[in-house]
């Protein structure tokens, strides 16, 4: 469970810190790489979700998942 948190967390950090830092890239570098930034922030929350739904196979505390490596 503690990883799964964990790459949740560190990716919706990177998204936010995405999101953040577009403004200051737009008027430095241009509209391009803020539009690049955005839709790279936008695709992250899907993945973070994914990632933290997925069960592990070593917690013992995942054996409650109805699909899956420790499906009962």
């Amino acid at each position: 469970m503690k990883r799964r948190k964990t790459h949740y967390a560190l990716l919706m950090g990177l998204c936010l810190v995405l999101f953040a830092g577009a403004a200051p890239v737009y008027y430095l570098f241009g509209s391009g790489w803020a539009v690049a930034m955005c839709v790279v922030a936008s695709i992250l929350p899907p993945i973070a979700m994914t990632l933290g739904n997925i069960a592990d196979p070593n917690d013992p505390r995942d054996h409650d998942n109805r699909y899956g490596p420790n499906a009962e």
